[in-house]
C-alpha cells in the first residue's frame, strides 16, 4: 500500500481533500491506515479477507459513535472500488491519543473507569444481522483446541500446567445464556488511546465488531491492568462482571495472551502485550 494508490482514491472520490498532507501511520495484517490532515484518516484492506472488516466497521460504528463517551473513527465516507483499488474503502474521523500498549502498566491505570464506562455503552443488545465473529464472542468451548495445543508449547509456556487449570476453570463456567450482545472484539492495548494524563481517550480498530459474548471484551481488564487498577476497572463495570462472566473473561484473557505469545515473534509491541496478559492471568 502506497501513497500514490490512496491519493488516485482521493483524486477520484473525494477531491476536496487531496492537498492535504498523507502520511501511513499503521500497515496491519489486515488493514493500512494513513492520517490524512490533522482530523481523518484513510482505512484501506489489504487483503481481500479484511473486506468485510471495513463493511462491517462502516455498518455499525456510526451506532456505536453515538452511544460512546469517547472517541471512536467513526467513517465520515464509504470509499468505493476503482481500477486502482479493487476493494471498499474508508475515510474516518483521526482519534488522537497514545496507545496504551507504548505506555507502561501504572500509565493505564487512570483510563480504568474510562473503559468501562465505554464498554457499559457499547454493550447493548446486538440488532438483527450483526455478524457473530468464529473467533469472537463465542462459547470458549469453540476455541479449547486452539488454547490446548498453543500450551503444548512448554518452551513458550513454562507455566502451562498453570494456564491450563485457569483455562479448565473458564470451560467450566456457566456460558453466556444472555441476548447477543455489541462488542468491540479486539479489545487490547494497541487498540485504547490515552490522553497525556492517562484517562481513556478512545478506542480504535473495531474490524472485529460484532455480536456474542461481552466477556471477550471484559478481558482487557488483564490485557491492560494490573491487579489494582484491574479491581477499579471491575468494580466501575458493575453488575456487567457477575461471577460466571468473570471467569469467562479471564479465560477470554488467557486465550488472546497466548494468541499474541504464540503468533507475534515479529511484533515485539504485541508480544509484549501478551507476556503481561499471561502475567496477570497467573495473578489472578
Amino acid at each position: 500500500m502506497n501513497d500514490a494508490v490512496v491519493r488516485s482514491l482521493l483524486r477520484d472520490q473525494r477531491p476536496d481533500l487531496l492537498d492535504r498532507p498523507l502520511t501511513l501511520v499503521a500497515n496491519g495484517w489486515d488493514n493500512a491506515t494513513f492520517r490524512l490532515g490533522g482530523d481523518l484518516a484513510v482505512r484501506l484492506p489489504r487483503r481481500a479477507e479484511a473486506v468485510p472488516l471495513i463493511l462491517h466497521e462502516q455498518a455499525y460504528l456510526p451506532d456505536i459513535a453515538r452511544r460512546s463517551p469517547v472517541a471512536v473513527p467513526v467513517p465520515v465516507h464509504a470509499g468505493q472500488p476503482t481500477s486502482d483499488f479493487p476493494w471498499p474503502w474508508s475515510l474516518v474521523r483521526w482519534v488522537t491519543g497514545t496507545a496504551a500498549a507504548d505506555v507502561s502498566a501504572a500509565d493505564r491505570g487512570p483510563a480504568a473507569e474510562g473503559l468501562a464506562d465505554f464498554l457499559r455503552c457499547l454493550h447493548v443488545p446486538a440488532g438483527t444481522g450483526v455478524p457473530v465473529n468464529p473467533f469472537r464472542g463465542v462459547p470458549l468451548t469453540d476455541r479449547d483446541t486452539v488454547v490446548v495445543e498453543r500450551l503444548r508449547d512448554r518452551g513458550r509456556y513454562p507455566q502451562a500446567a498453570a494456564l491450563g487449570v485457569v483455562w479448565d476453570q473458564a470451560l467450566a463456567a456457566d456460558a453466556w445464556d444472555g441476548p447477543p450482545m455489541m462488542l468491540h472484539g479486539d479489545l487490547h492495548p494497541g487498540n485504547v488511546l490515552l490522553t497525556d494524563s492517562g484517562s481513556l481517550a478512545g478506542v480504535i480498530d473495531f474490524g472485529d465488531v460484532g455480536a456474542g459474548d461481552p466477556a471477550v471484551d471484559l478481558a482487557v481488564g488483564w490485557l491492560m491492568f494490573d491487579a489494582g487498577a484491574r479491581r477499579r476497572f471491575q468494580a466501575a463495570l458493575g453488575p456487567a462482571v457477575e461471577s460466571d462472566t468473570s471467569v469467562r473473561a479471564l479465560g477470554w484473557a488467557l486465550l488472546l495472551s497466548t494468541a499474541m505469545v504464540s503468533n507475534s515473534d515479529d511484533n515485539p509491541r504485541m508480544f509484549a502485550v501478551g507476556g503481561f496478559g499471561i502475567r496477570q492471568v497467573l495473578g489472578g
